[in-house]
């Protein structure tokens, strides 16, 4: 079956040999606290940093999902609100998770095929911090570096988080245009869930100090703490931290990776738009995601798309949120090679053409 599901989705092939590799050198049941998971952890982040070009002087540390990466900037970042921008489920969702945790979060939604407008937001003036989603998978959108940018330089002051979920690893990212990134495996990376990587700036660590909030099992100030002698603060989910060093170890520099896949974007783009019966959910280019890819129909012929491209063996992945019904969803992972993408056209050409 050819999986083109936007998580969790295609895992390297090579992950089958990593597990039998982790459990014959006795990886599963090394504690956290010892040597060779400390060792481990060096060369993880050393990796990282070379692989997906993070700065040396940002911090990186481990989760098991983005959604707890929503809960320790809340938690510890935001001791009066968060303004979050978005334009689909993901942000959104981000949003009313953070107002739970602190009730005056606030948001400001804007459309599918706009570009955010940094110098017209309504920042009020006890932000802590401002939030975005660079790829919302739910409709295919991406957030450009240059925003990112005009918000750095636009406010000064809130720290800017950044939900990386589905580009960390197939992009290049440049992380110096904010101060808090993160992104689950089960995208990009091309690894099973439960497992999510979080990049923060040295003024969100001095922020997380200062306010030295030591309540919460997943504290930022503890997390800090405990991985400046390369260990986390409670027992990680250590097969998949091995996964991680492992494939980075095979992959190339990010920077192939993103020519590679803006690339195979822009001819996915290209194609779907000279078929007859596809129509792209994102009208505007400049706001096209590069990883993942929404078509829009009508509801019934959507679902008829999805039957027989399973017929063919093909996993689109479905609508989410208000997009739900009427599009479905093809991701552009690093872990699909382009003989797939081959395979998914020809059924496209062949059957709506």
């Amino acid at each position: 079956m050819l999986n083109f599901y936007p998580g969790p989705s295609k895992v390297y092939p090579e992950v089958r040999d990593y597990l039998t590799m982790a459990y014959d050198e006795g990886i599963l049941s090394i504690p956290h606290r010892g040597e060779r998971f400390v060792l481990m952890m060096r060369e993880l982040v050393g990796l990282l940093r070379l692989k997906l070009n993070i700065p040396q002087d940002y911090y990186i540390f481990f989760t098991s999902s983005a959604t707890e990466c929503w809960e320790i900037i809340a938690q510890n970042l935001t001791p009066n609100k968060s303004l979050h921008l978005y334009n689909g489920s993901f942000g959104e969702k981000w949003c009313e998770y953070a107002k739970r945790l602190k009730p005056d979060c606030y948001g400001q939604a804007f459309g599918l095929d706009e570009v955010v407008d940094a110098p017209n937001l309504p920042v009020e003036e006890d932000t802590d911090v401002i939030c975005v989603t660079q790829t919302e998978t739910s409709n295919g959108t991406q957030v450009s570096m240059n925003t990112l940018l005009k918000l750095q330089n636009q406010f000064k002051d809130p720290l800017l988080a950044v939900d990386a979920t589905s580009s960390m690893a197939g992009l290049n990212l440049k992380f110096i245009r904010a101060d808090i990134w993160f992104a689950s495996v089960q995208k990009c990376f091309g690894l099973p869930a439960g497992l999510a990587v979080m990049v923060c700036s040295p003024r969100t660590i001095q922020r997380a100090k200062a306010l030295n909030d030591r309540r919460h099992y997943n504290s930022l100030v503890f997390m800090y703490e405990k991985m400046l002698n390369y260990q986390t603060a409670y027992t990680p989910n250590v097969l998949n931290l091995y996964l991680l060093k492992k494939m980075l170890e095979a992959r190339v520099l990010i920077k192939n990776v993103d020519q590679h896949l803006v690339q195979r974007a822009l001819d996915l783009y290209a194609f779907l738009e000279e078929e007859p019966q596809m129509q792209l959910l994102v009208e505007n280019p400049e706001v096209r995601s590069h990883t993942v890819l929404a078509v829009k129909g009508p509801d019934k012929w959507v679902q008829e798309v999805k039957r027989q491209a399973n017929g063919q063996g093909i996993t689109l992945g479905n609508g989410y949120g208000q997009w739900a019904k009427g599009t479905f969803r093809i991701a552009n992972f690093p872990a699909i090679v382009d003989s797939e993408y081959d395979t998914l056209r020809d059924f496209i050409s062949t059957h709506y053409h």
